[in-house]
């Protein structure tokens, strides 16, 4: 569900504010499924952000839109402040 008063740009904002810093990524597969991995954000672009896993054996997707954390697919942490974005 997309929270109130939240915007595409609000997010990128917030997502901005964690370049280059350690994140935690927790990923929504769906069905009660989620993947949790540690990662910092590595580019924004205007309509996707990348982030670079700590591990290296790490496979999965590093991509991501900024409306898959309005829609709640992808939930960034600042592993400082413990706030979802």
């Amino acid at each position: 569900m997309i929270k109130q008063g939240n915007t595409i740009s609000a997010v990128r904002r917030s997502v901005e504010r964690c370049f280059n810093k350690p994140v935690t990524v927790k990923l929504n597969l769906g069905r009660n499924k989620f993947v949790t991995f540690s990662a910092s954000v590595s580019g924004i672009y205007p309509s996707i952000f990348t982030v670079e896993p700590t591990d290296k054996n790490f496979l999965g997707k590093t991509a991501y839109s900024y409306s898959e954390i309005l829609c709640g697919k992808v939930f960034i942490t600042p592993n400082s402040e413990r706030a979802e974005i």
